[in-house]
């Protein structure tokens, strides 16, 4: 099975060196002179969620079987995109 184009991470955070005393960033406290990359959800899985909440959305009511098959459109959706962010659709 081929490797899922996950799009690499959507927002990615990168603190370097943080010269302020402790910090607190996106809920972790940093020591002073610290660096670290946060790297976050996939572009994919923005993605999916945005195609998800876009489907769901336009349902009144929804049953588990309904929810696994929009996760899964919302994933093919996602993918998509994806692939024409590449030329490749």
């Amino acid at each position: 099975m081929a490797k899922i184009n996950d799009g690499g991470p959507a927002f990615p955070v990168h603190i370097e060196n943080c010269t302020n005393g402790n910090m607190v960033a996106l809920g972790v406290l940093l020591p002073p002179g610290s660096t670290v990359d946060f790297q976050g959800m996939t572009l994919r899985d923005y993605f999916a969620a945005k195609a998800m909440q876009a489907m769901a959305g336009n349902i009144n009511s929804y049953s588990d079987a309904d929810a696994d098959r929009i996760a899964s459109a919302a994933y093919g959706l996602a993918d998509a995109m994806l692939a024409a962010r590449e030329g490749k659709s």
